[in-house]
Formats: structure tokens, sequence, C-alpha cells
């Protein structure tokens, strides 16, 4: 076992992310049966709808999972005390102090990772209390940290200030990637993308046929005046970049942006007006698989990947 394996009770090292409009109870469940950790996304979900999520989960699962949590969300305080409430033991913050609810949470005897894009942050989250950190570097679909710090120059410059575990996140898709962020010094993976595109995950089947599709260069990050989000390159995108070249305010940026974009484009399937969240390495994603079939190919790949490293002859 590693740190996060023991910290979490789990076969492998590796976290499925809580992603809004994707990561619902089958595919949390999914994850925790198959040896990783499943998380619930409450990000896209009202405080009962993610209540019904956690006890489904429950029954699908025995083995441990948890839910992630923006702390900027609305509700957040129905949103803490469902989660203890339904007896929750690991929590995923993100979006937010982790000062805020880190106490709370640990009180009530549970586990605490914190999402970050910087070395200050995971200081802080550090001096929070938190038991590990995921850094998540900006080849990360969705939202994503100001900075642009690549996950392979963020991994190791955290690793060198905090002394609680690290877990890599942003650009791993495979056992490849697995072994390298895990060379740089991260204890585990969280992955994003590569479920999205399963088949237990929430979203639209037209989103996942989109992720399957995308190629290099197919993504960018934008939005940065509002929050720093990476898109697949649609109308909706297109359209975006338009208004740019007008040098729009905060105000009509928002205004162009509306509301509901993630859910219209993740959820319902709406590839043109919608908002699709995908990271970089969709560009290495061909298939959708099942939850298992995923996780145990990254491991498979991973043994591999590791063997070969051991073979090179200096």
């Amino acid at each position: 076992m590693n740190k996060i394996t023991k910290l979490f009770n789990i076969k492998y090292p590796i976290i499925q992310a809580g992603m809004i409009w994707v990561s619902g109870y089958k595919l949390a469940s999914a994850a925790s049966n198959a040896g990783g950790l499943g998380l619930i996304g409450a990000g896209s979900m009202y405080p009962e709808v993610l209540r019904e999520h956690i006890q489904k989960c429950k029954k699908a699962t025995s083995k441990p999972f948890g839910v992630n949590v923006p702390m900027l969300y609305p509700n957040i305080e129905e949103i803490m005390k469902i989660i203890v409430e339904e007896g929750v033991k690991i929590v995923f913050t993100s979006a937010g102090n982790p000062k805020t609810w880190t106490p709370y949470l640990k009180e009530n005897g549970i586990t605490v990772v914190h999402v970050v894009s910087s070395t200050v942050f995971a200081l802080k989250a550090q001096a929070a209390g938190v038991d590990a950190i995921v850094a998540e570097g900006f080849e990360a679909g969705g939202h994503n940290g100001r900075d642009e710090t690549t996950t392979f120059t963020l991994i190791p410059m955290v690793k060198e200030q905090i002394q609680i575990p690290v877990i890599a996140a942003g650009g791993i898709a495979d056992g490849r990637g697995m072994l390298a962020a895990m060379v740089l010094g991260a204890d585990g993976v969280q992955v994003g993308s590569r479920f999205a595109a399963s088949l237990e995950s929430s979203a639209h089947e037209n989103f996942k046929k989109t992720i399957i599709e995308v190629q290099e260069g197919g993504t960018q990050l934008t939005l940065k005046e509002l929050a720093p989000v990476r898109l697949v390159k649609n109308k909706f995108y297109e359209d975006l970049q338009d208004l740019y070249q007008k040098c729009p305010t905060k105000e009509e940026l928002s205004t162009f942006l509306g509301r509901a974009r993630a859910k219209r484009g993740m959820f319902e399937g709406d590839l043109i007006e919608g908002e699709l969240e995908i990271g970089q390495i969709a560009g290495l994603i061909h298939q959708i698989k099942s939850t298992e079939e995923i996780i145990v190919e990254m491991m498979t790949d991973f043994e591999k990947a590791r063997k070969e490293v051991q073979s090179f002859d200096f």
C-alpha cells in the first residue's frame, strides 16, 4: 500500500474526479468497485439530489467513495450537512478557502482533500489541516488555475514544499501518465476526462462521442476574466472568441455565457451552443469503455511502462 491507498483504504491509487454533470452514483460506485476511489460530483446537484446519489451509491458499493464539493456553489451549508448526515467519509473540496469547512468536516470524522493549482494554495491547504491535496495542472478540463502551470511542472514543485500526500491531476488518462506523475512525486492520480467517456458516466452520449473525437489542439482555456475554464472548440467557443475581438467587459462576458451552459452541453447534449468541458488529454481517448475496463487498463499499462523504464540502459 502507498500513502493514497492507505489513506482511502482502496486497492489502486486512482481517484475518479467528481465532475459536474458527469459523476453521479453510477460512475462513482463503478470506480470504487473496480479498486479506485469514486467521487460524486456535487457541483451540479441540488442538495436533495446529492442525498439521493449518496444513498444510491451506498447501495451500489461496499467500498469507500467520496463527494467532491466546489465551495463557491450555492447551498453549501445544506450540502455539507447532508454529507455528514449520510455518513460520507471522504470529501474533496475545491474552488474556495479550505479553512472554511475543513475543521467542520474533520470534527465529523471525514477525510478531507483539497484541489489546488499552485504551491501557494497547496501550502494554505496543508496549513488548514487537510489530509492530502490534488495538484491540478492547467491541461485539465473544466475550471482551472489562472497561472497556466502544467502538471509536469506543478507536481515536483508542490512535492518539494509540502509534507502531506499529493495527488496529481490534469492530462492523465492512462498508465503511462500515471507512472510519469508518480515519478515526479505524486502519491496517486485523479482522472477526469477518461472517466467522462465511460459507460457509467452521466454525460450525454453526444458529449461522450465528442470526447473521443477531440484531436490535439481541440480544447482551449478561456473566460479568465470570470473563471478560467477549458472547453472544446465548438460553435459556442468560436462565438465567444468573436466577442473577445470587441474587448468585452466582464458583464458582457457573463451575459453571453448565461446560465446552465455546461448542463446544456455536457448533460443535455447540445454540441452547438453548450459548454463542453474536457481536458487536453481527450486527444488520447479513442473509445468509450466501462469504468472497470479503464482502471484495469490503466494498471496494466502502468506496470508495463514501469518495467520498460527499469529496462532502460544508460
